[in-house]
């Protein structure tokens, strides 16, 4: 491999400059709060989807401290519809953390970055290398992609001895000159490659700058990479949500486990009552000692999550009276306003649902 190593460094920071995306709006800085931000939002979501976000959240939140200082509540708000809603902890958490650990100062280096949470060892190195040109390797979804297929890598990913090793060939691959300029533009340039060439389906080599290097484009196999034998397979769940509606257009919403179980999904947000069937939905309506007015099961709506189709099935109850006595057992449950509830953290099929009432 050693005869590629300089080449191909210096290939994709050319690439970069001249046929890289260049134009978006973290890329402009080398702050490490925004690029922090842009690094998380991405994760598993596609550029197009998280531009919005991203300009969002830097109007409420401009810096670090902003964003440590906000309820929790607001900080899950503003992310509702973004999805993992982990990261949105993670993120709330870890800016408190460089707040009172670090004086409001991110550190410098990836492997103090990789401590704090949420931010994983690609993360961190993606951040020092933009903000302060640190010689670090990324090994994101779309970089491993790239890497081992230039390198005709074909161990199985999903062994961690073999992930390991091409983390330790990807260091082999960095820049070695001007890091200033050159880290950035090759994690950037890698990442590139990945989003619009390199791309799992049909790559588009005969443009790649990697191409004459490319061990697995010259074999004619490039979709043969990267190997992981071990998938996630998927799975279905159904729900049945209970929508509590009072005379006065209140919903009756449930702040969700912050852990644990299938509390994983949407947990720390609000929505209504979750039941595993429709008989548990009824005894639980029942339980409550409200009067009902109208009932309507409306059809199940599909939720896909990565690894998991979900069905809910809103069960839509209309009671009597205004925020009619909920039983004191019912701590997590609440009535909201029409007003209220678009400010909380709310997940996307959720928020449609009550915006469809």
């Amino acid at each position: 491999m050693s005869s590629l190593l300089p080449s191909i460094a210096t290939n994709v920071v050319q690439w970069q400059a001249s046929h890289g995306r260049n134009h978006l709006p973290w890329q402009q800085t080398r702050d490490p709060y925004r690029v922090w931000l842009s690094e998380i939002m991405l994760q598993q979501t596609q550029v197009s989807t998280v531009l919005g976000y991203y300009d969002r959240f830097l109007q409420q939140f401009p810096d670090v401290a902003s964003l440590a200082a906000a309820p929790e509540d607001e900080v899950m708000a503003l992310w509702s519809g973004l999805g993992y809603y982990s990261r949105a902890r993670n993120l709330h958490k870890c800016a408190k953390a460089v707040v009172a650990e670090h004086g409001g100062v991110f550190p410098r280096s990836a492997a103090v970055l990789a401590t704090l949470s949420g931010i994983g060892r690609s993360t961190a190195a993606a951040i020092a290398s933009f903000c302060f040109a640190e010689r670090v390797a990324i090994l994101d979804a779309n970089v491993k992609r790239v890497l081992t297929r230039v390198l005709a890598y074909g161990e199985d990913l999903s062994s961690s001895r073999n992930e390991k090793a091409l983390w330790q060939l990807a260091e082999d691959l960095l820049p070695t000159h001007d890091l200033h300029n050159a880290m950035p533009r090759y994690t950037q340039g890698l990442m590139d490659l990945g989003a619009t060439l390199c791309v799992p389906r049909n790559p588009s080599c005969l443009v790649c700058p990697l191409q004459t290097q490319c061990r697995a484009a010259q074999h004619g196999n490039p979709q043969s990479y990267p190997v992981k034998t071990r998938k996630t397979k998927r799975s279905s769940q159904a729900w049945w949500l209970l929508v509590l509606r009072d005379a006065a257009g209140h919903v009756c919403l449930q702040r969700r486990p912050s852990s644990g179980g299938d509390t994983g999904i949407w947990a720390g947000l609000f929505s209504p009552p979750v039941y595993a069937s429709l008989a548990e939905a009824g005894a639980s309506l029942q339980s409550l000692d409200l009067t009902v007015v109208a009932r309507q099961d409306w059809p199940a709506q599909l939720h896909v999550l990565t690894h998991r189709d979900l069905f809910l099935h809103p069960v839509v109850v209309d009671v009597a009276g205004v925020l009619p006595a909920l039983p004191p057992a019912l701590a997590d449950w609440g009535w909201h306003a029409g007003a209220a509830w678009p400010q909380l953290g709310l997940p996307a099929p959720v928020r449609k649902l009550l915006e469809s009432l």
